[in-house]
């Protein structure tokens, strides 16, 4: 962490790993939709918000910051999956067949 701060590099590796933990998100979306529709929304609600209760507890500015995006993305998520839901609709991607659709 003190190499991190003496050599300025402490917002470039928040910045990457921000970049990285968003696109993680995107395939889990994706395959969360598939396997089990819009009712698991309840799952990114719960682990955004304990990810900012452990981000606010966390002393460590980058763990924090990290635990922060990983909280808000989770919460991100939430609206991402019903969007994913109306991309299946218009055949974006497909349908899970052991799956009852509306």
């Amino acid at each position: 962490m003190e190499f991190l701060e003496t050599h300025h590099l402490l917002g470039l590796v928040i910045g990457i790993a921000t970049f990285l933990i968003i696109g993680l998100f995107h395939p889990i979306v994706i395959k969360a939709e598939y396997y089990w529709g819009t009712k698991c929304w309840w799952i990114f609600s719960v682990s955004g918000i304990l990810g900012i209760v452990v981000s606010v507890l966390v002393t460590n500015v980058l763990l924090s910051a990290l635990i922060g995006v990983f909280a808000f993305s989770s919460f991100w998520s939430i609206k991402e999956i019903f969007e994913q839901k109306e991309r299946v609709k218009k055949g974006w991607f497909p349908k899970n067949p052991r799956r009852k659709y509306e």
